[in-house]
């Protein structure tokens, strides 16, 4: 699907009005939801466009593809989240090029980050990826043990633990998606009642995001409604 600079603008802003209906019908205010594009596989042209239509947050899965678009595209003021599985190789890059990792499951990947983020930089926000539902070869801890896992990264320097992300498989239904939803939210509520200061949830996408809005998700990650089938 080719997108030019009238489309594109078009695409933005029917997911805009998505987002901003589903958080009004939950009673929340539409600025509390951040829309994230998934761009990977996409060119950076296409980036280029969304940027211009108003998108300022990027999602990527490949690191090398990440890379040669932010190289690309390093005149524009845009926030990069890494969202795919990071393999402890590839941690260096990432923690000196983007500003957000959603795909955190392991202590020794959280350590690494927090060691080679340069001093220089914010520090790299990170999120804890939860399996809600347990499924093959897919990444997250277990719920059991996001407490432990929280625990250890805030005290880790360079890096700020600011909530939990979720990939859920499809629902047969809204209820059904809000109820996965409901439970990374209920555990995001459990650990700042431990005295955690967590104020993200990632969860939702192009299928099921307002399900996610419905159930305070604050970072949406939204590729196919934006950019088409790849």
């Amino acid at each position: 699907m080719l997108i030019g600079p009238q489309n594109s603008t078009l695409h933005v802003n029917y997911v805009r009005s998505r987002i901003l209906q589903a958080a009004e019908a939950a009673g929340r205010d539409p600025a509390s939801v951040t829309l994230v594009a998934v761009s990977k596989a996409q060119t950076a042209e296409s980036i280029r466009l969304a940027a211009t239509a108003g998108v300022t947050d990027f999602g990527e899965n490949y690191l090398q593809e990440a890379l040669a678009k932010m190289d690309r595209l390093a005149d524009l003021a845009l926030r990069w989240h890494f969202i795919g599985a990071l393999q402890s190789n590839k941690t260096r890059a990432v923690a000196q090029r983007f500003d957000w990792v959603h795909s955190i499951d392991r202590l020794s990947i959280a350590r690494r980050l927090s060691e080679q983020r340069p001093f220089h930089a914010a520090p790299l926000s990170l999120c804890i990826q939860v399996e809600l539902v347990p499924e093959p070869n897919k990444g997250g801890v277990s719920p059991a043990d996001v407490r432990q896992l929280a625990d250890a990264i805030v005290a880790l320097p360079r890096v700020q633990l600011r909530g939990l992300m979720c990939v859920p498989p499809p629902q047969a239904d809204a209820p059904a998606e809000r109820a996965v939803f409901a439970r990374l939210r209920t555990l995001l509520e459990e650990l700042n009642a431990d005295g955690h200061k967590l104020d993200t949830l990632s969860m939702g996408m192009s299928g099921d995001f307002e399900s996610a809005i419905a159930e305070g998700a604050t970072l949406v990650r939204i590729g196919t409604a934006l950019f088409g089938n790849r």
